[in-house]
């Protein structure tokens, strides 16, 4: 327990230095950050926090008629846009084929260097396990980053990090070998339509890549139709064990939108406390105690 209040207030005066966090969300694709961290990302940059989203494939085969190098300019373009409309400080896109990532050593470097020159307090990515081999993979190249961003012989090109981020992953619905636990949970309302403008931006995906899923699916073609369309099908459900997150956090207050995420083992490990300084938009306060 002493290890860990020191590592801690370690990490509580490397924020200090300026004020502004520096979070860095990782993804597969040119919009699973968007879908996992967006609404929580637009709110630290509303504070002033910086924010990076990077996805570690350029998307090139996700798309019903594109492919190859003209998608996977379209798919930045696209997450650039998002980027703006969030608010955020970057958006990075690596260049892996969509559908062929694998954890290699040059892909763990690279990812290494991105918290590196981020200087990272936060670090988010997927857990690895999911029914897409992109997203188990980048969950993989994270974890296998967690530690080693510390180690100076390791990608001596970028130096390290003087103290390890913390280490959070998305939801997500995978119940096997555990299931998600959702240790912090953020209330979204009020960052609802800019999450929704992100989505908008990622038009490959969320309008024209949905007609390949199903026969059933019909998107609305006019605009603000399409809009409504987008918010219904991306409200998400509550589920108990997100309902009881949600209360720890926000007390009894009703919320619609949320996002949430489980402490992973790697990194360090914050307390209450810690958490707060992370998420500054979490309620000071939730339940009137004095």
């Amino acid at each position: 327990m002493k290890s860990l209040a020191l590592l801690t207030f370690a990490a509580s005066l490397a924020w200090a230095q300026d004020g502004k966090l520096r979070i860095i969300a990782f993804g597969a694709h040119p919009d699973d950050c968007d879908i996992r961290v967006g609404g929580t990302a637009a709110k630290w940059a509303r504070l002033g926090h910086l924010v990076q989203f990077v996805a570690v494939t350029n998307g090139d085969a996700g798309h019903p008629v594109q492919s190859g190098g003209q998608l996977a300019k379209r798919r930045t373009a696209e997450a650039k846009e998002a980027a703006k409309r969030l608010g955020i400080a970057d958006y990075h896109v690596m260049d892996n084929h969509d559908g062929e990532l694998m954890p290699t050593l040059e892909n763990r470097k690279e990812i290494i260097r991105l918290i590196r020159r981020w200087n990272a307090d936060l670090v988010l990515a997927p857990r690895p396990n999911d029914y897409h081999p992109d997203h188990r993979y980048t969950g993989v190249l994270v974890q296998d980053a967690a530690y080693m961003v510390m180690v100076p012989a390791v990608a001596p090109d970028v130096p390290p990090i003087k103290r390890n981020p913390v280490f959070l992953y998305y939801e997500d619905r995978f119940q096997r070998p555990n299931p998600f636990r959702p240790d912090i949970a953020v209330d979204i309302d009020d960052a609802w339509e800019k999450k929704l403008d992100a989505y908008d931006a990622h038009a490959s995906q969320f309008y024209e890549f949905q007609t390949s899923v199903g026969a059933d699916v019909q998107v609305p073609k006019d605009p603000a139709e399409r809009r409504k369309w987008l918010a219904k099908r991306r409200t998400p459900s509550i589920s108990d064990s997100i309902r009881n997150a949600l209360a720890k956090w926000y007390g009894p207050k009703a919320v619609k939108h949320y996002e949430a995420f489980e402490i992973c083992e790697y990194g360090a490990q914050p307390d209450e406390a810690t958490i707060k300084r992370l998420f500054p938009m979490l309620p000071a306060n939730p339940h009137g105690n004095r």
